[in-house]
């Protein structure tokens, strides 16, 4: 593919190039992409990575699959039912699919290696600084979100533990706040002090082993139904066509993998626009066999009774599910620095370009800095995930950041592209993209617009 140069012009925007390229921005943490440099090979060239196609295709996979799986039975009651649940996944999916390859497309274009990089260099200065902000944002979200879920699961494991009936009150140590206070101050805020982190292989397996058996237990529930489990209303449409876009948060916030995909494509040995686009439907389909398996059965076990998180509708005394919940704890406990680490990159870049100071002359500042960064960060996310015990409403709200994420930004990368191809005599082709760019801008847009007056306007009544 001919290299085209979208506005790569750093000099014009009077920030340091060497901030805003050599600060901890976001990557992978399950990917090893070479060093980017002026003498590198082209984007197309051999040897360019060391992961395998189907060392991609597992990354995409464990990337996209995680704590979201918890909400997808709601999401089909939202929905209106198994039909519209499904007919839904499947239209998005076709989106979801393309935003990734378009991403890819871009990042060769641009020959930049991370989500927000190629948003820098392909849609200028405004949109790349919003872009970021959003990963600072979504990252924030999700991590509060983290949280409510270690919560939520301790109390189900706590209440078997003390024998005690749900909902009573017990022990001031079996207090919600505490006991999430507890966990975060000894195992997450430690793991999220270090400049590094080494441990993404282990989290990464505990995410996919604990992430697959859930689905098992959810789908065998259901085969194998409990006599106390009574499922309430089994919805077969929904009740306006308005519904069916409530659930599009849930959705996203599940399929949302794009931030990571950038450096897992150029991780690739061969990182071809045509081969990533085989690697990504394949993770992609795979991660729709685990949603649906899990939002069906989750659905048809509870139908419209069932909780925003799915293990809640379980009984606390079920000794399956309580594996579930303690593999789900472990995950979360793992992710949560992770999910921090990338959002604490973003925001050191975002400094450091505002301060046009070059990494080396600021190193001396930089454990200062990070741990600062840590510590209001920590602190933040645990106390709205204290005072805010619904973990639907945060879905709601990061899910329409992943939508600009899957809609929006590679919507008006694609859209940036194309405008910026030089040929005299554009080919027919070149009008379809960019009016699929145009579509894909719309569709994000509608779906953040309407999370976003949603929120509201649920705070406003509440």
């Amino acid at each position: 593919m001919a290299q085209v140069s979208i506005n790569s012009d750093y000099s014009e925007w009077g920030l340091s190039t060497d901030a805003g390229e050599r600060a901890r921005l976001l990557q992978s943490p399950c990917v090893d992409t070479a060093p980017k440099n002026e003498w590198e090979a082209s984007p197309g060239g051999p040897d360019r990575g060391t992961t395998s196609t189907l060392g991609a295709v597992f990354i995409v996979v464990n990337a996209c699959l995680g704590a979201g799986l918890l909400n997808f039975p709601a999401a089909f009651s939202t929905a209106g039912g198994m039909a519209a649940g499904i007919t839904l996944q499947m239209g998005m999916l076709v989106f979801i699919i393309s935003g990734l390859v378009i991403l890819a497309y871009c990042s060769q274009a641009s020959n930049e290696r991370t989500y927000q990089e190629v948003v820098w260099a392909v849609c200028g200065k405004l949109t790349g600084v919003l872009c970021e902000v959003a990963i600072a944002v979504y990252t924030f979200g999700t991590c509060i979100a983290f949280l409510i879920i270690i919560g939520d699961q301790q109390d189900k494991i706590i209440a078997v533990m003390a024998k005690e009936p749900e909902g009573a009150s017990g022990p001031w140590y079996t207090d919600r706040k505490f006991t999430i206070s507890l966990t975060a101050f000894l195992f997450i805020l430690p793991l999220s002090i270090p400049r590094e982190i080494g441990f993404q292989k282990y989290a990464s397996f505990l995410s996919v082993v604990g992430t697959w058996y859930v689905t098992a237990i959810v789908i065998i529930k259901y085969i194998w139904p409990d006599k106390e489990m009574t499922p309430g209303d089994i919805l077969t449409s929904p009740a306006s066509w308005m519904a069916v876009f409530n659930a599009m948060p849930t959705i996203c916030f599940g399929f949302q993998c794009h931030v990571s995909s950038v450096p897992v494509f150029n991780s690739m040995q061969r990182p071809e626009v045509k081969t990533w686009g085989g690697v990504v439907t394949a993770a992609m389909v795979i991660a729709l066999a685990v949603y649906m398996g899990t939002g069906i059965c989750g659905f048809l076990t509870f139908g419209a009774a069932v909780d925003p998180d799915v293990l809640l509708s379980y009984p606390s005394e079920d000794m399956a599910v309580a594996v579930a919940r303690a593999f789900i704890i472990l995950s979360v406990l793992t992710s949560y620095p992770i999910l921090h680490f990338c959002g604490r990159a973003v925001v050191e870049g975002l400094w450091l370009r505002y301060q046009g100071v070059p990494v080396e002359e600021d190193v001396g500042r930089e454990r200062r800095r990070r741990v600062l960064q840590t510590l209001v960060w920590f602190l933040l996310t645990l106390l709205l995930a204290l005072f805010i015990p619904d973990i639907g409403k945060v879905i709601s709200v990061i899910g329409g950041l992943a939508a600009c994420f899957i809609f929006v930004f590679p919507g008006l990368c694609l859209i940036q592209a194309k405008l910026s191809e030089m040929e005299e005599v554009k080919p027919a082709s070149w009008w379809v993209l960019v009016s699929y760019g145009v579509l894909l801008v719309t569709l994000g847009a509608f779906i953040f617009g309407q999370t976003t007056t949603n929120a509201i306007f649920m705070d406003l009544l509440s």
